[in-house]
C-alpha cells in the first residue's frame, strides 16, 4: 500500500523539514519512501511544497503524482490546484490560524490544526509546522509520534539540534490537539 502525502506552505514554514522529518521517521519504520521538494527561488513568502511517498511495499509511484492521499497545508494559497487530486476520502490537514476552512473538499476528511496560535502560545512561534505534522501523523497513523521525535535528530542541521527538545514537544502538543477524533482515515489498517 502506498500513502502519497503533499506539504505545503510558503517559504519559512519548514514545509521542506517536516516533510524530510515524516519521510525519516517512516524509514526508521521500516518503510519504503520517496521525496520530492518544490519551491520558489525566494528563500521566506514564496511557495514551498514536498511531496512524500510512504509504502509498504516496493514504491510504484514516483514522488510527482497524479493522486494524492493527504494534505498538509500550512498556508491556503496552493489548496486549489491542489484539490483535484485528493483522492476520495483522503486527509486535508489545514492550519486554521491561516486559513478558513476550504470550501470544495467533499469527500474528503478535513482535519483543523490552529497550529500558527498553538505555536506561538508555546513561545515557539516558529515550530507551526511540528505541531502541524503531530496532528496529522497522530490523526492517520502514518508514523508513531515516537518515530518523528526519534528522528529529530536525523534531520535538524547541527545548529538546530539544541531545540529536539523543543521541537518534541511542539510535535506531542500537536498529537494531544488531535486525540479523540475520529481515526477513519488511517494510514495503515489494522491487521
Amino acid at each position: 500500500m502506498e500513502r502519497e502525502i503533499v506539504v505545503t506552505g510558503i517559504g519559512g514554514q519548514g514545509v521542506q523539514l517536516i516533510a524530510k522529518l515524516l519521510a525519516q521517521a517512516a524509514v526508521r519504520e521500516g518503510r519504503q519512501v520517496m521525496t520530492f521538494g518544490m519551491f520558489m527561488g525566494t528563500i521566506r513568502g514564496g511557495s514551498s511544497e514536498s511531496t512524500v511517498v510512504v509504502a509498504d511495499a516496493d514504491i510504484q509511484s514516483p514522488p510527482i503524482v497524479p493522486r494524492i492521499w493527504a494534505i498538509v497545508a500550512m498556508h491556503g494559497a496552493a489548496l486549489p490546484k491542489l484539490a483535484a487530486k485528493v483522492r476520495p476520502g483522503g486527509v486535508l490537514l489545514y492550519n486554521r490560524s491561516l486559513m478558513p476552512e476550504p470550501a470544495g473538499w467533499e469527500g474528503a476528511r478535513l482535519i483543523s490544526v490552529p497550529a500558527t496560535e498553538m505555536a506561538k502560545a508555546m513561545g515557539q512561534v516558529l515550530a507551526a509546522g511540528m505541531i502541524a505534522l503531530g496532528a496529522f501523523a497522530r490523526a492517520t497513523g502514518i508514523v508513531a509520534i515516537d518515530s518523528l521525535v526519534a528522528a529529530l535528530g536525523d534531520v535538524l542541521p547541527a545548529h538546530r539540534r539544541k531545540l529536539i527538545d523543543t521541537n518534541a514537544a511542539c510535535i506531542a502538543r500537536g498529537a494531544e490537539h488531535v486525540d479523540g477524533i475520529d481515526a477513519a482515515a488511517l494510514a495503515w489498517p489494522p491487521s
